[in-house]
C-alpha cells in the first residue's frame, strides 16, 4: 500500500491514476490547500477503481502516526508542498514551515512505523543558476535563487544525511524541470487556486477569459528570443517516471536522484505560440520586469534516467498544449465549474 501525500494536487492527482491504473493500493492524505477533492473522485471515475482519501496536513503527527498504525503502508510517495516561486519570495517562512517542517514529521512518522521507502517530489532548482546547460545530475547544488528551491534542497539534504545515518532507508529525489499538461481525457488538470504562479495555466486562463492577458517576465534574458527557457515535460510522463523509480528502489536501499526532463528547452514566446496554434485563440501579452529569483534557461540532460529507469518522455509540446487546451475548454473555471 502507498501512501501518496498531497494526492489531491495537479502531480498528485495524475499520480493516483497512474497508481490505480497499475493496481497499487492508495492511500491520499492532503490539507486541500491548493487542490480539490473533486480531482480524486474524477481519477476513481477514470480508472473505475477506489483510493482512500484523508483531508489532513503532514505536519500534524499523531494523524500520520494513526495512518501509518491503520493501514499497512510500504512506501511513499511525497508530492505535499507549496510551489510557487514567486509566493517563496514573498512569505519564505510560510515555505520553510510547510515543506521543511512538514517533510520532517513525514519521515518522522515513517520511521517511528519503520517504512522507509520514500520517492521525493524535488526540483531542478535545487541547481541555482546552473553552472552548465544541459544539466546532469552530477551539477553541483547551490544555493537557489528562491525560498522555494531551498526548501527542496534542504528536504533532499535532510534525507541524504537520514540514509547516511541509517542505510536501511530506500529514498528517490526526482528533480523535476516545469511539469505541464493534463490527463488525455480532459477530466482532470491543473487548477491553480488564485492567481496562477506557472506559465501554461495563466496562459490557458487567459485562452478561457478568465484573465486579460499574460504578463512575460522580461525579455532581455540571454536566450534565442529575450524570454526564460524552460524544459517543460508533460505531468502523464513525469508521473510515469514517479512509477519507475518506485519499482527501481522497490528491492534496493540508499539515496537516488534523477531528473525528470526532455532535454528541449522552449521560451515563454515559444509556449505562448504553440498554445495558440493548439487552441486557434490569440493569446494577449505584455512585457514587464524580471521576475526576481528567475534563471535565463534551465533544461535537463535526462539520460541517467533512461539508462537507470528505462524511463523517456513520450509527449512533445503539441500533446502538452492540446491536453491543456482540452482540460481548460472543457473546465473553464477548474473544478469550480
Amino acid at each position: 500500500m502507498i501512501l501518496l501525500t498531497g494526492g489531491a494536487g495537479y502531480i498528485g492527482s495524475h499520480m493516483l491514476c497512474e497508481l490505480l491504473e497499475a493496481n497499487h493500493d492508495v492511500i491520499i492524505l492532503d490539507n486541500l490547500s491548493n487542490s480539490s477533492v473533486e480531482a480524486v473522485k474524477r481519477v476513481e471515475s477514470l480508472t473505475n477503481k477506489h483510493c482512500t482519501f484523508i483531508e489532513g496536513d503532514i505536519r500534524d503527527r499523531q494523524l500520520l502516526d494513526d495512518i501509518f498504525s491503520q493501514h499497512s503502508i510500504d512506501s511513499v510517495l511525497h508530492f505535499a508542498g507549496l510551489k510557487a516561486v514567486g509566493e517563496s519570495a514573498e512569505k519564505p517562512l510560510m515555505y520553510f514551515e510547510n515543506n521543511i517542517t512538514g517533510s520532517l514529521v513525514l519521515l518522522e512518522a515513517m520511521k517511528a512505523a519503520n517504512v522507509k521507502k520514500i520517492v521525493f517530489s524535488s526540483s531542478a532548482t535545487v541547481y541555482g543558476d546552473p553552472e552548465q546547460l544541459p544539466i546532469t545530475e552530477d551539477c553541483p547544488t547551490s544555493m537557489p535563487t528562491n525560498p522555494y528551491g531551498y526548501t527542496k534542497l534542504a528536504v533532499e539534504q535532510m534525507m541524504m544525511q537520514l540514509v547516511q545515518s541509517d542505510p536501511a532507508w530506500s529514498v528517490a529525489a526526482l528533480r523535476y524541470f516545469n511539469p505541464v499538461g493534463a490527463h488525455s481525457s480532459g477530466m482532470i488538470g491543473e487548477d491553480p487556486q488564485g492567481v496562477p504562479n506557472n506559465l501554461l495555466p495563466y496562459i490557458a486562463q487567459v485562452s478561457v477569459g478568465r484573465r486579460d492577458k499574460l504578463s512575460v517576465y522580461g525579455n532581455d534574458y540571454d536566450t534565442h528570443d529575450g524570454t526564460g527557457v524552460r524544459d517543460y515535460i508533460h505531468v502523464v510522463d513525469l508521473a510515469k517516471g514517479h512509477l519507475r523509480a518506485l519499482d527501481y528502489i522497490a528491492d534496493k536501499t540508499g539515496y537516488f536522484v534523477w531528473n525528470l526532463g526532455t532535454g528541449n528547452g522552449f521560451s515563454v514566446l515559444d509556449m505562448v505560440k504553440a498554445f495558440e496554434n493548439a487552441s486557434g485563440k490569440k493569446i494577449p501579452y505584455q512585457v514587464v520586469d524580471r521576475r526576481e529569483g528567475d534563471i535565463a534557461a534551465c533544461f535537463a540532460d535526462p539520460k541517467k534516467a533512461a539508462v537507470e529507469l528505462g524511463w523517456t518522455t513520450q509527449k512533445n509540446i503539441d500533446d502538452m498544449m492540446e491536453d491543456t487546451w482540452r482540460w481548460q475548454s472543457q473546465n473553464p473555471q477548474g473544478y469550480g465549474n
